[in-house]
């Protein structure tokens, strides 16, 4: 017997352990991710959070910042999504609310999911929201419309060659949500 002869009972366990890895690691790949996005902003994430240091500050009332808001609804979904005011002028450290609009155009339920992104991606380490409609799913029945508000804040710590910031969201159909709606009519 040579050398190079392997007990194959020994390789099939090394080839089981490596895909029980390949398999946890795959698992863990989209949290993992999402906690990076948050924590560096890349991809446009915002923190779902606000710290009580940002809401406690006192708001730069020398200094405005303009906050684009746009929306966009995915090919599958049946809704019309749109915010109800383009831009507003803020200050860095002042609480702001404003509303987005769903209106369902089909003739049955539809569950859909936002997605927040936020431009300059660096931007999206200062700017947090308090309240979203994208912390949840959101139910329409037919033909119903809502308002959704948003509230967020801009730190103060927004770097100052920064002044501009969109607000961007992608609101997309759950499908499994939808279909499991459906089943229980």
């Amino acid at each position: 017997m040579s050398n190079r002869t392997r007990n194959p009972v020994r390789t099939v366990g090394s080839l089981t352990l490596l895909a029980v890895a390949m398999f946890g690691f795959g698992y863990l790949l989209v949290p993992l991710y999402d906690k990076f996005c948050e924590i560096t902003g890349i991809g446009g994430r915002t923190g779902d959070a606000v710290s009580e240091e940002v809401l406690t500050a006192s708001p730069d009332l020398t200094r405005t910042v303009t906050v684009h808001f746009d929306a966009t609804v995915n090919s599958a979904l049946p809704w019309r999504f749109e915010p109800t005011e383009r831009m507003m002028e803020v200050h860095p450290g002042k609480l702001y609310e404003t509303t987005y609009v769903a209106f369902n155009q089909s003739d049955r339920p539809v569950v859909g999911q936002a997605v927040p992104s936020v431009s300059p991606g660096r931007a999206s380490l200062f700017f947090n929201k308090t309240e979203c409609f994208c912390f949840t799913e959101q139910l329409l029945g037919p033909g119903e419309s809502r308002d959704m508000p948003v509230r967020f804040v801009v730190d103060p710590n927004l770097p100052q060659g920064t002044s501009l910031v969109t607000l961007s969201y992608i609101i997309y159909k759950n499908d499994e949500a939808t279909a499991v709606l459906a089943a229980a009519n």
